[in-house]
């Protein structure tokens, strides 16, 4: 079995830089989009384990993006965002997110996730 791809969509290069190298340290494929359309365009593509996905991107936003996402895929998907308003948390949910991590946050918090979201979509249940 190879290894497990992920899409990390955010606008801030340094931020898919830090996320590419450390889930690449963890064992993962990882590729990157800088905005929701470019998510859409490379998932529709390809064969996707999860997506991390910002909701600040410019043009689609991540929720919206979510909502995209949603019509074709069930592919897991966690939220990585600044944003932390209970309100931000509930759109994210409703438009399809798995989970919501909000920035900064603690990268075995965040592999803790995955492992979970994961899990989750593919029917296992605790």
């Amino acid at each position: 079995m190879g290894r497990q791809r992920l899409l990390v969509v955010d606008d801030e290069p340094l931020m898919r830089r830090v996320l590419r190298l450390t889930l690449r340290e963890d064992g993962f494929d990882v590729a990157e989009a800088a905005s929701g359309e470019e998510a859409v365009d490379k998932l529709r593509s390809g064969s996707w384990d999860l997506v991390l996905l910002d909701l600040n991107l410019p043009g689609c936003d991540g929720v919206e993006t979510c909502r995209a996402i949603r019509v074709f895929s069930d592919v897991p998907i966690i939220v990585v965002s600044i944003r932390d308003s209970e309100k931000d948390k509930a759109e994210a949910r409703q438009a399809g997110a798995d989970d919501y991590i909000t920035k900064p946050f603690n990268f075995d918090a965040l592999s803790r996730r995955i492992s979970a979201a994961r899990l989750r979509r593919s029917g296992f249940h605790f």
